[in-house]
């Protein structure tokens, strides 16, 4: 995930110098930086209000095919072997607690959003808007990042106990390792689970800052339309 937000960060700062010229002259085109600031303010906002919601829901994750947690690398052998002897069922349950658990981690996740996004400067605001189709989205990553994972672990490590899921994989790794031919797997499914839920809160925040950038009617307010014109270069 780093290695996606490092090479996001390099494309925040590859704005074209049309748009540059604009953001040189918002007070001509009609448009404060205050309220530039808050146009990107509410983008985020209703970013958040209604994609990160949604991964809270029953399945948010899990029948969402953008964000649906798999198993990490170690642990696929697992699952192939599973199914590959008749034990799908036992197998999808292994996953949905997985993705539960990340439903639970998100619930702890707007308090920190909020903060962030009423801290944008107005040189925040400027660069974000000349910014790529995730560029709001990226500046949310570096402000919270840190604190989510905080916040997220310890409760997706109480979730995958109160789910069921440390019994759960329990068994599976247990009918895993009694077969013939496998070696032991242990992974840390915790610190798995809680970087994939921050990549996909992250990958939803993303889709609700594109429709706003790219479609009109994705503007919903006036202040939205007349910021996001800018960016468009419609003064």
């Amino acid at each position: 995930m780093k290695k996606i937000i490092l090479v996001f960060s390099v494309l925040i700062f590859s704005s074209c110098a049309e748009l540059q010229t604009i953001a040189e002259n918002y007070p001509q085109a009609g448009v404060s930086n205050t309220e530039i600031a808050s146009g990107l303010r509410q983008a985020l906002d209703m970013g958040i209000e209604k994609q990160v919601t949604k991964l809270t829901e029953e399945n948010g994750f899990y029948s969402n095919e953008l964000v649906r947690i798999t198993l990490p690398p170690e642990l696929q052998k697992v699952d192939k072997t599973l199914r590959d002897v008749g034990l799908d069922a036992l197998a999808d349950e292994g996953l949905k607690v997985l993705n539960r658990a990340a439903e639970e981690a998100v619930k702890e996740a707007t308090p920190i959003f909020v903060n962030a996004v009423q801290e944008i400067t107005f040189n925040d605001a400027r660069n974000i808007l000349l910014g790529q189709d995730n560029a709001a989205t990226l500046y949310l990553t570096g402000k919270t990042e840190e604190p989510l994972y905080s916040k997220f672990n310890p409760v997706v490590t109480n979730s995958l106990e109160k789910v069921g899921a440390t019994q759960v994989w329990s068994n599976i790794i247990n009918r895993y390792n009694s077969l013939p031919l496998t070696s032991n797997v242990n992974p840390d499914l915790a610190d798995y689970v809680t970087n994939q839920a921050l990549e996909g809160v992250y990958t939803m925040i993303a889709v609700e800052e594109k429709e706003i950038r790219e479609k009109v009617s994705a503007r919903t307010t006036n202040l939205l339309q007349r910021v996001f014109a800018l960016q468009d270069g419609q003064y």
